[in-house]
Formats: C-alpha cells, structure tokens, sequence
C-alpha cells in the first residue's frame, strides 16, 4: 500500500526517525510543520503494531494531537497508508457528535488519534481503555502545552503502560518540553532536529 500511496523516498526526518524508532527507541523530534514528521512516527507504529498482536480491541498506538484539524490529517495519512490492511483506526476530537466516534472505539481499533478533550472523555465514561498502548505519539507536543492541555496530556499518560515507546514532535524545544520529555519517557529519548 505505501508504494501505491505515492511514497518514494523518505524526507531526512523520516531518514533519521525510522532506525531510532524501529529499534524502539524513545524519540523527540523538533521539526517544522511539512517536514514529513507524520509519516516519520507512523510508518515505525505500523511496523510496531504489525509485531504485536493485531486481533485486540484495544489501541496499541495512541496518537495525541491539538486541535480536531490535525487528528483529521493524521488519520487521513494512516487511511492513506492502510488501505486494504487488517489494522482499524479512529479519530476522536471534539467539535462533533460523540457517538460516531464511540461506536467505532467500540468496534475495536488498533491505531486512536485524539485530543485530548474528547479522549479523556472516552475514558472516563468507559468507551476505551489505553491499558495496550505501547507506542505513544505526542504530535504538536508545544501547540498543546501552548493551548493549556498539560494537565489533560498528564491525566491521559498516567493511564498508558510506563513499558511504552514515547515520541514526540514539536516545532521548538522549550524547557517545558524537555521536561515532558524527561517525565514521559522512558529513557534518555533520542533527539532529532
């Protein structure tokens, strides 16, 4: 499906990203936005995904991202690259009605793009559960601490496996996201600029 898609070469994040990632590795990667960085945490998380098992209902690669616009881009990268593949995938955001997006959670999916908002809601009423997250992709990492969802970003962490692979990307690296980095991680994350 990737040859399909149109993908030829990496860009050099993705060239950098995908070794560290695929040894798994926790990864920080700063990186303007239209440098490929979607496509460098995906394709290891499908590679991650493909080694576990397929068949849970639960999330094993949970994407979050600020705003509803950027979970929708993302998803329609993962839809672009997995046409046709066993994997299920779904976005949760606000900004629309709940339901569709319950009833897919509850159908089972193995890929979860979220804000945070929507995804705590999820949670605490029961909808899913992160307990098989083992990759974890924080996207726009300094967008969201920017809009105030540090707490949010802490509350939906703290339900994820510590034994997880950690990635983030952020546009800058201020002291705020290096501590994220320290606290999330599970070792000294690899940074790539």
């Amino acid at each position: 499906e990737i040859s399909k898609a149109g993908f030829d070469k990496p860009s050099q994040i993705q060239a950098y990203a995908w070794p560290i990632a695929l040894k798994g590795s926790d990864v920080v990667g700063v990186a303007a936005t239209g440098s490929g960085k979607t496509i460098a945490f995906l394709f290891p998380a499908f590679d991650h995904i493909l080694s576990n098992r397929i068949g849970s209902r639960d999330p094993t690669l949970l994407v979050l991202a600020p705003t509803r616009e950027l979970a929708m881009q993302i998803q329609t990268e993962v839809n672009r690259f997995l046409h046709g593949s066993a994997m299920r995938s779904a976005a949760c955001f606000g900004g629309v009605s709940r339901y569709g997006q319950a009833a897919e959670l509850r159908r089972g999916v193995q890929i979860l793009i979220a804000t945070p908002g929507r995804l705590l809601d999820f949670l605490e009423a029961g909808v899913t559960n992160l307990k098989r997250v083992t990759y974890l992709c924080l996207d726009e990492a300094d967008r969201m601490l920017d809009m105030g969802f540090e707490p949010q970003i802490r509350k939906v962490v703290s339900q994820i496996r510590p034994d997880r692979q950690t990635l983030m990307w952020s546009a800058t690296w201020p002291k705020e996201i290096q501590r994220l980095a320290r606290d999330f991680c599970r070792e000294d994350p690899v940074k790539i600029t």
